[in-house]
């Protein structure tokens, strides 16, 4: 962790969310000092009370962005690494030769609902309803009354 925390990519994070936890504290501080004054209000003093609530959000989302990293890197580095051996190596890029050689189609591998991936072949056909019958009669009707009223609007 300490060598991932003196990385040249996370000093620039340190140096970002100090910069912004004393901006907040230099906010917080000119708020409590307008408060006092003559034109001051309430206001001023709920401001002055939520930056530093939001400098403890910066050093937080901080610690946490660090953490996750140091657990994303500890996690890859207990994966297993590819073969030692040329041998193996050999095996692995034939097997990969072989997958790519043949027709048959690659498993598709679905995490959840996609948009992307094969429908079912067969779908069940929709269930009509006696409400859904009553519907389409009351459909039917309703066009045949337009389609009347258009035919007596184009004969006048």
């Amino acid at each position: 962790m300490r060598q991932l925390a003196l990385s040249p990519r996370w000093m620039l994070w340190h140096v970002l969310t100090l910069g912004a936890m004393i901006t907040c504290g230099f906010l917080s501080a000119w708020q409590w000092h307008r408060a006092g004054s003559a034109m001051g209000s309430a206001l001023n003093v709920g401001y002055g009370l939520q930056w530093p609530v939001f400098a403890l959000f910066f050093g937080a989302m901080w610690w946490r962005m660090l953490k996750m990293e140091a657990t994303r890197l500890q996690e890859a580095d207990e994966a297993p690494t590819a073969p030692a051996t040329p041998e193996e190596q050999r095996a692995v890029v034939l097997d990969d030769a072989a997958a790519l050689r043949s027709s048959e189609p690659r498993p598709v591998v679905a995490d959840g609902p996609s948009p992307f991936t094969p429908r079912p072949a067969s779908v069940p056909p929709p269930v009509v309803t006696e409400d859904d019958e009553r519907d389409d009669r009351a459909l039917v009707e309703y066009n045949q009354m337009l389609a009347q009223l258009a035919a007596r609007d184009a004969g006048d």
